[in-house]
C-alpha cells in the first residue's frame, strides 16, 4: 500500500511541536511521490507548510482514527508510535478520568494526585476471578493475573513497579499489597491484610523526602517518652536539614508517628524494642552533628565535652572518650606491628558519616528480620509473588554515584524486559504457526558491559579505591585512557575534565566524578564497632552480636532504599573470607545484589507497571506533554511499542474480523467457512500481502493496516449513507409535492366557492339597504317629533314639581340622617363586641394552652418513669414505645380535629338560628310596613273626606298624595333591600357550608395522608430492623459454621496440608467458609466434653481466637433472641395499628376498647409469666426429685399435677375477675365523664383556629387588653345591655368547673390505678406462696401429702373469705352470692375429690390382677412347648382382617426408631423423586403428624428431640449437600410448610381463621411450641440465604456474558479492534452464554419451586433476588468495562431486559418486584443512548436517572466510546453541567452496587387446605415403622 493512499487530503497527522510535543494537523491536498513540502492546517485554524527531511524523506506520523482513541490498550491502535502512545493517554487521563492504561504486557499508571474511588473491597471482588483483558485496566487485574498464574502453574510471580519519585510507585505496590491480602482467602490468619499493610509506614519513604522516620521523630519530640532524647527541630541537624524539605504540605509528621507506632505493634514489635528503636535513631541524628576541629592537613579533634556527642554517647551506652579517640584516629595493622594513626578532618566526617549509615542499615535489618517473622505464614510455602517497587531512570542537572547505581540497575531491568516481551511475540507467533522474522530491538547489552564488565567502569572504580593516592581525578583520566574513542556509548564533556557520559537506553546522562571513590569506599572502622559492641545497650549490643567484622553498608548516601520489597539471600560466605568480604565496595555490593535480584526476577513471571508523573507541581487530572514523554522514553514504553509495531501488533479473531469488515463483502463472497471468507477479502482490499500474515486463529497485520481498513469501512458506511439519504430526501420531497398539489386544488375550489357567495350576499344586502333607508328616514322625523313633544311636557313636570321637590327633599334628609345614625351605632357596637369576643378567644387558648403543657409535662414525667421501667426490664422498647407513642399522639390529633369537625358543626348550627332569628325580624319589619301600608290607605279615605269637605286645597292634597307615592316607593326600595340581603346572607350560608366540608374533606384527606405515610414509615423501619436481624442471623450461622471448623480443625490437626496454593472460587473474593456450612443447634451443650478431649493437640490452634468466638457466638444468640422479640413486638404495633385505625373509625367507643384491648394484653402477659413459672416449677420438681416418687403415673405426681392444675385455674378465674372489675371501672369513668355542652366556648375556640397566623393572634391579644383597660362601669359601651361581659364572665367559670372536674378525674383514675397494682401485687404474693407450699408438700410423704394439700386450699378459702368479708362490708347482698358460689366450689372439689381416689384405687386393684395373670400366662407357656418345636416348627402368616376406622391424622413411632426417620426421612431422601412422584411437602406433613402424636401423648421429651433432630437433620444434608439448587430448594419449600402447619394447627385463634371443622380439631393440644416455629423460621432465612448463594453461584458465569457480551441483536454492535490483552469475543461460540443460557436457568428454577411446592409469595421474593443479582452484575461490569459503553451496547441491554420482563409477564411474576429490581440498569441503558450536547439534554438525563447515583452517571459519561465514527464522544463540559445538577443530589458515594446484597425474607402465613387424615405414606420412603394413628 503506497503512501500516496493513505497520506490524502483531509488525512490526519502528527508534527513535532516545542511546547506540547506534538500537534495535530490535517492535510490540505493529496501528497505526492516525491513532494518536499506538505501543505497542512493545524486545529486552531492556522496554515503551514510541513518541510520534509531531505535525507530520510520520513513523512509525519498518521493520527489513528478518532474510533480507535481512547482504547484500554495502547497496541490496539492502529498507528504505533510516540505522538499517537502520548495523545491515548491524554485523552483517557483527562477527558475520561482513567488513570491506567495497557501498553501490551506494561500497565501505565498516571498519578492523579486526587483520591479516587476505584480500590474498594467492591472493586477487588469485580476484579477478582476476571481474565486480564476482560475488565479495564487496573492494578488490580495485575494483581489478579499474577494470583492466578501463581495459583494455577505454582511458578513464583513478580510484580515490577517503576517510576520517578512522586509518581505514585509506593501507591501503587500498596493497592497490590492489599489486593493479595484480600483475595487470598487465609481463614488462619486473619489479620495479614493488616500486617502486610502496617509494613508500609516502616518500610517505606514519602514524596520526595527520605527517611522520614527522623522528621516524625524531631516532630514528636514534645512527647514525654521521648524526653530523654533531646530531640528538637529537624533543621537543627544536620541529617534532616540537607533536603531543604523538612516539611510536606499535607502531612502530618506527628500523625504518622503515632501511625508507625501502631504499625510496630500490630507486626509484633514491643513497646520497649520501640523505644530502643527510636534512642538508636535519635543516637543516628546527634551524631550527624559531632563537629570536628582541624590540627593540621593530616589530624584533627573533637572539641572538649562536645555536646552532640556526649548525647550520642549516653544514648548508646558508651564511654565517651573512645569514642571522641577512634573518630578521630584509624588503627593500621602490618606484619610485625600495629599504629595508631590520626585522621584528617575530611576523612573522619567520612567515616562519622559512614558509622551512622552502619548503624542504621543494621537497625533496618533487625526491623526487616521481625517484619518478616510477623508476616511468615505456618502453612508451607509453594510458591510467592514479589512485588518490587524501585526507583526510575534519573537525570539530573548533577548526577552522581547515587544515579549511577540506579540508572545501572533500570539498564539490568531494561534489558530483562526487552527480553520478555520479545519472547512473548515470539511464542504468540509459533502458537499460531506464523512465518516470522527476527525482530531488531534495543539491546542495551553493550551499556552494561561498559559498566560492568572486566575493566568497565565499576571495576575501574574498585582498583582506584585500592591505590593509596586514589583520587576521582585519576579515576577520570583511567576511564578517558580505556573507554574514550573505543566504546560509542561513553563520552567526555567538551568542558569538563571530572566527568563523563553515558548513552543509556531512556537518554545521555552526564556524570560527576567529584565524590565516586569516597562514596565507593563508604568505609567503617573496627575500632568504632568494637566500642558499639561493649555498649551497655543491650539492643544496640544485638545489632553487631552476630558481626564478627563489620561490613560496608549498602545504603546510598542520599538515603534511598534502592531495593525493596524483595528478598535477597545474600550469598553463603566461606570461611577464612571475612576480612576479605569486609573490604568489598559499595559496587561491589551493589552488583552482587542487582545480580541476584535479576536471578529471582529471571525465575519468576514478571508484570509489569510503570507510574507516570503527569505534572512537577501535584496537580489533580494536569496532563504535561513533556514531562510525561520524558517518562515514557525512560521507563520503556515506547520500546514496547517499537517492538510491537516491528511485527503484527494488530490482531483479529477470524470471527471477529468477519462481524466487523462483513459490510465490505457481498453475498456471493460470504462463505460457510470464515477463515476462507476472510482469506479472499484481504487478498482483494490488502494487495501487498506481508501486511498480514494468517494463523490458526487470528489475522495479524502490520502496523496502520487496520486504519487502512477503517477507512474503506468508513468511506463504505458514508457512500451506504448517502444513498440511504438520497433515496430518503426524494420520497420525502415527492410526498411533500403530492401533498402541497393537493392542498392547491382544494385551496381553489374553497376560493371560488367563497367568491360565488360573496356576490350572491352582495345582492341580497343592495336590496335589503333600499328597504333600510326608507324605513330609517320614516323613523327620523318621527322621533323628532315625539322628542319635541317629551320635552315640553318635561318643562311643564319640572316646573311643577319644583315646590314639591323642596318639600320632599328635607323630609328626606331628616330621614336618610336617622337611619345613618342607626346604622352608625350598630357598627360601633358589632366592632366592640368582635374585638371583645377575639380577645375573649385568645385569653382562653392562653390559659388552655398553659393547663395542657401542665397535663404534658405530668405526662411526660410517669412517660419517663414507665420509660425507664421498660429500659430496666425490656430494654431495646425504647424505640417502639416512641413509635406507639407517635401513632397514638397522631389518633389524639385525629380525634381532636373530630372535635373540631363537630364544634364547626354545632357553630354552623348557632349560625343558622341566629339567621333564622334574623328572617324573623325582617318578618316583623314587613308586617310593620303593611301595617304601615293601611294607615297610607286610612289617610287616603280621609283626604277623599276632606277634598269633598274642602275643594279650596287640592294643592296640599296633591303633595299629600306625591308625599304618599314617595313613601310607597320607599317601602318598597326598603323591601328588595331586604331581600338583597336575605340572598346575600343565604349565599354566605352556602359559601359557610361549603366551606366547612372542605375544610372537613381537606382535614380527613391529610389525615389518611399522615396516616399513611406513618404507616409506611413503620414498613420501612419494619423492613429495616427485618434485614439487620438477618444479617445478625447470617453472620451468627457463619460463626457457627466456624465453630465447626475450629472443633473439626482441633479434632483432625494430625492432618498435613496438601502441597499447591489454593484459593477460593474465583466470583468469591473472600472466606470460602462464610457461606459453606451450618451447624447444630446442641452442639453449645456438649461444648465443654468435647473441649476436653484433644487437649494434647490444641497447641498450633489459636486458642484466644477461638475463645473469643465461641463468646461471640453466646453473645449473637443472645442478641438474635432480643431482636426476634423486638421483631415479633414490632409486627404486632403494626397489626395493632392497623386494628386501631380501622376501629377510630367510628367516633364512639374508641378509647374504650383500646383501654380494654392495653389491659387485657397486660393480664395476658402477667398470666403467661404464672404459667411459665408453675412450668419451670414442674420442671424442677421432675429434676430434684426421685424417679419412684415423682414417676408419672404415681399418686403423688398425679396429686401434684392436680393441685398445680387448681392453682393455675385459680389464677386464671382470679385474673378474669380483675379483667372484669376493670372494664367496670372504665365504664363507670366514661359514664361519670360530664359532657361538654358549652358551645359558646367551642365557637370561639373555632374562630381562634381560623387564625391562621400569628398577626392575626397579637391581634386579638391587643384587642382585649384595650378592652380591659376600660373601666367596669363602662362594660355598658360594649353594647347596650352588657350581655358581652355577661358571657365571658359565665365562661371563666365554665373553665373552672372543668378544671375541677379534670382534677377529680385524674385523682379518681390514679386510685383506680394503685388498687389495681395493689390487686396484681397480692397475686404476685399469693402466687410465691403457692409455690412455697408446694415445694414444702413435696417433702412430705405421699399420704402427708394429700391432707397438706387440702389443708392448704382450706386456709386458702379461709383467707379469701375474710378478704372478700372486707371487701363487700357494705354490700351484704354481693357478700352473700360470694359465699353461695364458694360453698359450690368447694362442694364440687370435694366430690373430683372423692372420685379421683376411687378411680385410683380401682386402678390399682386391675394392675394387680393383670400382672398377675400375665405372668401365669408365660409360666405355662413356657413349660407346654418344648425347644425343638420352637425351633422346628415354622410360623404360618394368618390374614387377620382389620376393621376401617376413622384416622386422626397423627403417625406414631417409637422413641429408639427417630433416628431411623430423621435418616429415611431427610438425610436420605432423593427430592428429585419426592417432587416428581409425591405430594408437595409430604415430608412436613409426615413430622408435623408425628410431633401431633407427641403432642397428644403429652411427652414433651419427645416433642423437643424430634424438633431438635428434625432441624439438626436438615442443617446436615444441607450442608453435605449444600451447593445443589434443587436440594435447598425442597428443603425450603418442606422448611416454610413445617412452618405453617406448626402455625395453622396451634390453636391460635389467628391462625385457625381459614381451617375447616375437621383441621381445628387436630390442633396442638399440650405444647405451646412458638420458641421452636421462630428456630424453624431462623433455619428458613438460613437455608433462603443459601439459596441465594447457589443461585448467584450458578447465574454468576452467565450474566456478563449472556447480559453483556452476547450480540442478542446480531450486527447492532461492531467490535473494535483489540489489543494484546484480547477481551472475550461477543459472538457466541460453543460454550458462551447467552442470554436464552439466563433464561432457561431462569426457567429451571422456577419449574423445580413451583414443583417442590414452595409458597408463591416466596417464589416472587426469590425471583426479585435473582433479577438484582444480575442487574447489580451487569451494571457493575458496565461501570468497569470502557469497550461496552456505547450506544449500540444500550440498545442491546434495553433489548435483553425486556426478555426479562416478557418472561415474568409469562410467570405472572410482574407484581413481584423484580423489574424494579432492574431499574438502575435500565437507566444506564437509556443514558447510552439519550442525546448527551444540550442543556436540555442534560436537564432530562438528571430527571430520567434516579435511580443511578451521581457518581455511576459521570462514570458512563465518562466511558462513553463511539464504536463508529457517526458517534460522538461526550464532551467534558456537558459531564461538568450534570455534575452541577446533581450537586445537591444526596446519594451514595460508592460506584458499584452491592452485588452481595440479600433483600430481607418475610414468610407470610399461606395455611394448608390438604387434611391430614388423608395422608398415604408410600413405601419408598421406608417409613413402615411408623403407623397412623
Amino acid at each position: 500500500m503506497a503512501a500516496s493512499e493513505l497520506y490524502t487530503k483531509y488525512a490526519r497527522v502528527w508534527i513535532p511541536d516545542p511546547e506540547e510535543v506534538w500537534k495535530s494537523a490535517e492535510l490540505l491536498k493529496d501528497y505526492k511521490q516525491g513532494d518536499k513540502v506538505i501543505q497542512l492546517r493545524l486545529e486552531e485554524g492556522k496554515d503551514l507548510e510541513y518541510c520534509l527531511d531531505p535525507k530520510t524523506k520520513e513523512l509525519p506520523p498518521l493520527r489513528n482514527p478518532d474510533i480507535l482513541v481512547g482504547e484500554n490498550d495502547l497496541t490496539a491502535l492502529s498507528y504505533l508510535h510516540e505522538p499517537a502512545v502520548l495523545h491515548n493517554l491524554k485523552v483517557r487521563f483527562i477527558d475520561s478520568k482513567l488513570i491506567y492504561t495497557y501498553c501490551g504486557i506494561v500497565l501505565v499508571a498516571i498519578n492523579p494526585y486526587e483520591q479516587l474511588p476505584i480500590y474498594g473491597e467492591d472493586i477487588i471482588n469485580a476484579y477478582s476471578g476476571q481474565n486480564m483483558g476482560d475488565m479495564d485496566p487496573h492494578i488490580f487485574a495485575v494483581a489478579e493475573e499474577a494470583y492466578k498464574q501463581m495459583a494455577r502453574d505454582e511458578r513464583n510471580q513478580s510484580i515490577i513497579v517503576s517510576g520517578e519519585s512522586g509518581a505514585g510507585k509506593t501507591v501503587s505496590a500498596k493497592y497490590a499489597m492489599r489486593y493479595f491480602a484480600t483475595v487470598s482467602g487465609s481463614a488462619s490468619e486473619a489479620n495479614v491484610e493488616e500486617k502486610v499493610l502496617a509494613s508500609n509506614p516502616i518500610m517505606e519513604a514519602e514524596e520526595e523526602r527520605n527517611y522520614h522516620i527522623f522528621y516524625q521523630l524531631c516532630a514528636s519530640a514534645a512527647l514525654p517518652e521521648f524526653k530523654t532524647l533531646r530531640l528538637g527541630n529537624a533543621n537543627y541537624f544536620h541529617y534532616t536539614k540537607q533536603g531543604g524539605s523538612p516539611v510536606i504540605d499535607g502531612i502530618d509528621d506527628a500523625k504518622e508517628m503515632a501511625h508507625t507506632r501502631q504499625a510496630c505493634t500490630l507486626l509484633g514489635i514491643s513497646d520497649s524494642h520501640q523505644m530502643g528503636i527510636f534512642r538508636i535513631l535519635a543516637g543516628i541524628l546527634h551524631l550527624g552533628n559531632v563537629g570536628f576541629t582541624s590540627r593540621d592537613a593530616d589530624s584533627c579533634t573533637i572539641p572538649h565535652k562536645h555536646e552532640p556527642l556526649t548525647i550520642f554517647c549516653d544514648l548508646m551506652g558508651v564511654e565517651y572518650q573512645e569514642m571522641s579517640h577512634w573518630l578521630c584516629h584509624r588503627k593500621l595493622a602490618t606484619a610485625s606491628e600495629t599504629y595508631i594513626k590520626p585522621i584528617s578532618k575530611l576523612q573522619a566526617i567520612n567515616a562519622r558519616d559512614a558509622l551512622a549509615k552502619h548503624i542504621y542499615a543494621n537497625l533496618f535489618n533487625w526491623i526487616v528480620d521481625h517484619v518478616n517473622k510477623a508476616l511468615h505464614s505456618t502453612v508451607k510455602q509453594h510458591s510467592f509473588i514479589g512485588v518490587l517497587d524501585i526507583y526510575g531512570f534519573e537525570t539530573f542537572e548533577i548526577n552522581s554515584f547515587e544515579q549511577f547505581c540506579i540508572n545501572y540497575a533500570n539498564e539490568k531491568l531494561q534489558q530483562q524486559f526487552n527480553m520478555h516481551v520479545f519472547k512473548l511475540e515470539q511464542e504468540e507467533y509459533m502458537k499460531e504457526q506464523i512465518p516470522w522474522t527476527l525482530i531488531d530491538f534495543y539491546d542495551n547489552q553493550p551499556c552494561i558491559n561498559l559498566i560492568e564488565a572486566k575493566l568497565g567502569i565499576l571495576d575501574l572504580l574498585d582498583e582506584e579505591c585500592k591505590m593509596p593516592k586514589g583520587s576521582d581525578d585519576s579515576w577520570a583520566q583511567k576511564l578517558y585512557n580505556t573507554h574514550l574513542k573505543k566504546c560509542a556509548l561513553f563520552e567526555k564533556p567538551r568542558m569538563s575534565n571530572k566527568a563523563f557520559i553515558i548513552q543509556h537506553f531512556a537518554d545521555k546522562v552526564e556524570y560527576q566524578c567529584e565524590g565516586f571513590l569516597e562514596k565507593n569506599k563508604d568505609t567503617v572502622y573496627d575500632e568504632q564497632i568494637k566500642v558499639l559492641k561493649s555498649s551497655k545497650f543491650k539492643m544496640l549490643s544485638e545489632l553487631f552480636q552476630d558481626e564478627k567484622t563489620p561490613s560496608p553498608t549498602s545504603a546510598t548516601p542520599s538515603g534511598r532504599t534502592l531495593l525493596s520489597r524483595t528478598a535477597v539471600k545474600p550469598a553463603k560466605a566461606r570461611p577464612g573470607q571475612a576480612n576479605k568480604e569486609h573490604k568489598k565496595t559499595v559496587g561491589h555490593q551493589f552488583r552482587n545484589s542487582l545480580h541476584l535480584l535479576m536471578e529471582t526476577l529471571n525465575a519468576t513471571t514478571p508484570h509489569y507497571v510503570r507510574c507516570i508523573k503527569p505534572n512537577d507541581f501535584k496537580f489533580p487530572f494536569t496532563f504535561d506533554e513533556k514531562r510525561a514523554v520524558q517518562q515514557l522514553r525512560a521507563c520503556g514504553v515506547l520500546e514496547t511499542i517499537r517492538i510491537s509495531a516491528a511485527g503484527f501488533p494488530s490482531r483479529w479473531t477470524y470471527q471477529e474480523f468477519f462481524s466487523r469488515y462483513r459490510v465490505l463483502m457481498k453475498q456471493k463472497d460470504v462463505l460457510s467457512d470464515r477463515k476462507q471468507t476472510c482469506k479472499n477479502l484481504l487478498e482483494k482490499l490488502i494487495l501487498d500481502k506481508d501486511k498480514y500474515q494468517f494463523g490458526k486463529t487470528k489475522i495479524f497485520f502490520r502496523a496502520g493496516q487496520v486504519a487502512y481498513l477503517e477507512k474503506i469501512r468508513a468511506d463504505k458506511l458514508r457512500v451506504a449513507c448517502i444513498r440511504i439519504q438520497k433515496t430518503i430526501r426524494g420520497w420525502l420531497m415527492r410526498k411533500k409535492y403530492l401533498r402541497m398539489r393537493k392542498a392547491a386544488i382544494t385551496v381553489q375550489r374553497y376560493v371560488r366557492g367563497y367568491q360565488a357567495r360573496c356576490y350572491a350576499k352582495f345582492l341580497r344586502r343592495t336590496r335589503a339597504a333600499i328597504l333600510i333607508q326608507k324605513f330609517q328616514r320614516m323613523y327620523v322625523v318621527r322621533k323628532r317629533y315625539h322628542l319635541m313633544r317629551a320635552a315640553t311636557i318635561v318643562l311643564q313636570s319640572h316646573l311643577r314639581g319644583y315646590i314639591a321637590r323642596n318639600k320632599y327633599q328635607r323630609m328626606l334628609r331628616e330621614h336618610k340622617a336617622i337611619i345613618i345614625q342607626k346604622r352608625v351605632r350598630g357598627w360601633l357596637a358589632r366592632v366592640r363586641y368582635r374585638r371583645s369576643l377575639k380577645a375573649i378567644v385568645y385569653l382562653q387558648c392562653c390559659y388552655r394552652r398553659m393547663m395542657a403543657k401542665r397535663e404534658l409535662k405530668k405526662l411526660k414525667i410517669e412517660a419517663r418513669s414507665v420509660e425507664r421501667y421498660k429500659k430496666l426490664n425490656i430494654g431495646m422498647e425504647n424505640k417502639i414505645m416512641q413509635l406507639q407513642r407517635k401513632v397514638d399522639e397522631q389518633s389524639k390529633d385525629y380525634k381532636s380535629l373530630l372535635e373540631k369537625l363537630t364544634s364547626l358543626e354545632t357553630t354552623y348550627n348557632t349560625e343558622t338560628e341566629k339567621l333564622r332569628s334574623d328572617v324573623e325580624r325582617l318578618r316583623m319589619s314587613e308586617e310593620e310596613a303593611k301595617n304601615a301600608m293601611n294607615r297610607v290607605n286610612m289617610l287616603q279615605e280621609e283626604i277623599t273626606k276632606l277634598r269633598k269637605e274642602l275643594h279650596q286645597t287640592q294643592s296640599e292634597k296633591k303633595t299629600i298624595e306625591e308625599w304618599a307615592d314617595k313613601y310607597k316607593q320607599e317601602t318598597e326600595q326598603l323591601l328588595s333591600e331586604l331581600k338583597e340581603q336575605n340572598t346575600l346572607l343565604k349565599k354566605e350560608k352556602e359559601e359557610l357550608n361549603r366551606h366547612i366540608h372542605d375544610q372537613a374533606k381537606e382535614m380527613t384527606e391529610t389525615m389518611e395522608k399522615k396516616l399513611v405515610e406513618e404507616t409506611k414509615q413503620l414498613e420501612l423501619d419494619l423492613n429495616d430492623e427485618r434485614l439487620r436481624y438477618q444479617n445478625l442471623l447470617n453472620e451468627f450461622s457463619r460463626l457457627e459454621e466456624r465453630y465447626d471448623d475450629l472443633r473439626d480443625e482441633v479434632n483432625l490437626m494430625v492432618s498435613i496440608p496438601k502441597p499447591g496454593h489454593k484459593r477460593t472460587d474465583s466470583t468469591h473474593s473472600s472466606n470460602e467458609s462464610e457461606y459453606t456450612f451450618s451447624s447444630e443447634i446442641t452442639e453449645m451443650e456438649d461444648l465443654p466434653l468435647r473441649m476436653e478431649e484433644p487437649s494434647e493437640k490444641k497447641a498450633p490452634l489459636d486458642m484466644s481466637l477461638f475463645l473469643k468466638l465461641q463468646k461471640r457466638v453466646t453473645e449473637l444468640e443472645q442478641e438474635k433472641q432480643s431482636l426476634q422479640d423486638e421483631l415479633d413486638r414490632k409486627e404486632e404495633q403494626a397489626l395493632r395499628t392497623k386494628t386501631r385505625e380501622e376501629e377510630e373509625r367510628p367516633p364512639m367507643r374508641g378509647a374504650e376498647l383500646e383501654y380494654e384491648s392495653l389491659k387485657r394484653q397486660e393480664l395476658e402477659s402477667e398470666n403467661k409469666k404464672l404459667k411459665n413459672e408453675l412450668n419451670e416449677l414442674q420442671k424442677a420438681l421432675l429434676e430434684k426429685s426421685s424417679p419412684e416418687v415423682t414417676a408419672p403415673g404415681s399418686p403423688a405426681y398425679r396429686v401434684l399435677l392436680d393441685q398445680l392444675t387448681s392453682v393455675s385455674e385459680e389464677l386464671d378465674v382470679r385474673k378474669e375477675e380483675v379483667l372484669i372489675l376493670r372494664s367496670q371501672l372504665v365504664s363507670q369513668k366514661e359514664a361519670i365523664q360530664p359532657k361538654n355542652t358549652m358551645t359558646d366556648s367551642t365557637i370561639l375556640l373555632e374562630d381562634v383556629q381560623k387564625m391562621k397566623d400569628k398577626g392575626e393572634i397579637a391581634q386579638a391579644y391587643i384587642g382585649l387588653k384595650e378592652t380591659n383597660r376600660q373601666s367596669l362601669q363602662d362594660y355598658h359601651m360594649l353594647n347596650e345591655d352588657g350581655e358581652l361581659w355577661l358571657v365571658y364572665e359565665g365562661l371563666k367559670q365554665t373553665n373552672r368547673l372543668l378544671e375541677s372536674q379534670l382534677q377529680s378525674q385524674k385523682k379518681s383514675h390514679d386510685n383506680e390505678l394503685e388498687a389495681l397494682r395493689g390487686e396484681i401485687q397480692s397475686l404476685k404474693e399469693e402466687n410465691n406462696r403457692q409455690q412455697q407450699l408446694l415445694a414444702q408438700n413435696l417433702q412430705l410423704p405421699p399420704e402427708a401429702r394429700i391432707e397438706a394439700s387440702l389443708q392448704h386450699e382450706i386456709t386458702r378459702l379461709t383467707n379469701e373469705n375474710l378478704f372478700y368479708e372486707e371487701l363487700y362490708a357494705d354490700d351484704p347482698m354481693k357478700y352473700q352470692s360470694y359465699r353461695i358460689s364458694l360453698y359450690k366450689r368447694m362442694i364440687d372439689l370435694m366430690e373430683q375429690l372423692e372420685k379421683q381416689d376411687k378411680t385410683v384405687r380401682k386402678l390399682k386393684k386391675q394392675l394387680k390382677v393383670f400382672a398377675k395373670k400375665i405372668g401365669e400366662l408365660e409360666v405355662g407357656q413356657m413349660e407346654n412347648i418344648s425347644p425343638g418345636q420352637i425351633i422346628d416348627e415354622p410360623i404360618r402368616p394368618v390374614n387377620i382382617p382389620r376393621k376401617e376406622k376413622d384416622f386422626q391424622g397423627m403417625l406414631e413411632y417409637k422413641k429408639d426408631d427417630e433416628p431411623k426417620l430423621v435418616k429415611n426421612l431427610i438425610l436420605d431422601l432423593k427430592p428429585r423423586g419426592v417432587a416428581v412422584n409425591l405430594i408437595p411437602g409430604l415430608p412436613a406433613y409426615i413430622l408435623f403428624m408425628c410431633v401431633r402424636h407427641a403432642d397428644y401423648l403429652n411427652d414433651d421429651q419427645k416433642v423437643r428431640s424430634l424438633l431438635t433432630s428434625t432441624i439438626n437433620g436438615i442443617k446436615k444434608v444441607l450442608k453435605k449437600r449444600g451447593d445443589d439448587f434443587e436440594m435447598v430448594s425442597f428443603w425450603l419449600s418442606n422448611t416454610c410448610r413445617f412452618l405453617h402447619c406448626l402455625k395453622q394447627y396451634s390453636g391460635e385463634e389467628g391462625f385457625m381463621k381459614h381451617n375447616t371443622p375437621r383441621q381445628n380439631d387436630h390442633c396442638l393440644t399440650n405444647f405451646d411450641l412458638a420458641e421452636y416455629r421462630q428456630v424453624l423460621s431462623d433455619l428458613a432465612i438460613q437455608i433462603y440465604q443459601q439459596l441465594v448463594r447457589v443461585l448467584e453461584n450458578i447465574l454468576q458465569p452467565m450474566i456478563v456474558s449472556g447480559m453483556l457480551e452476547h450480540e442478542t441483536i446480531q450486527g447492532v454492535s461492531g467490535v473494535k479492534p483489540p489489543g494484546l490483552r484480547k477481551r472475550t469475543s461477543s459472538i457466541a461460540d460453543e460454550g458462551t452464554y447467552t442470554l436464552d443460557s439466563i433464561i432457561r436457568q431462569l426457567n429451571t428454577f422456577h419449574s423445580v419451586m413451583c414443583q417442590h411446592g414452595m409458597d408463591p409469595e416466596l417464589i416472587k421474593q426469590v425471583v426479585k433476588q435473582t433479577f438484582y443479582i444480575t442487574g447489580a452484575v451487569t451494571l457493575n461490569n458496565l461501570l468497569l468495562r470502557k469497550d461496552m459503553c456505547s450506544w449500540s451496547k444500550g440498545m442491546q441491554i434495553r433489548y435483553n431486559v425486556s426478555q426479562l420482563e416478557e418472561w415474568l409477564r409469562d410467570k405472572n411474576l410482574m407484581n413481584s418486584g423484580a423489574k424494579e429490581t432492574l431499574e438502575p440498569l435500565i437507566q444506564a441503558a437509556q443514558l447510552l443512548q439519550v442525546k448527551k450536547k444540550t442543556d436540555e439534554d442534560a436537564e432530562a438525563i438528571c430527571s430520567m436517572c434516579n435511580a443511578l447515583t451521581t457518581a455511576q452517571i459521570v462514570k458512563v459519561l465518562n466511558l462513553y466510546t463511539p464504536v463508529n465514527e457517526f458517534e460522538e464522544r461526550v464532551s467534558i463540559s456537558f459531564i461538568r453541567t450534570i455534575q452541577m445538577r446533581l450537586r445537591d443530589r444526596k446519594d451514595s458515594p460508592q460506584l458499584l452496587m452491592d452485588a452481595k446484597h440479600i433483600f430481607p425474607v418475610t414468610f407470610p402465613f399461606n395455611p394448608s387446605s390438604l387434611a391430614l387424615e388423608t395422608i398415604q405414606i408410600p413405601a419408598s420412603l421406608g417409613l413402615a415403622f411408623i403407623s397412623r394413628v
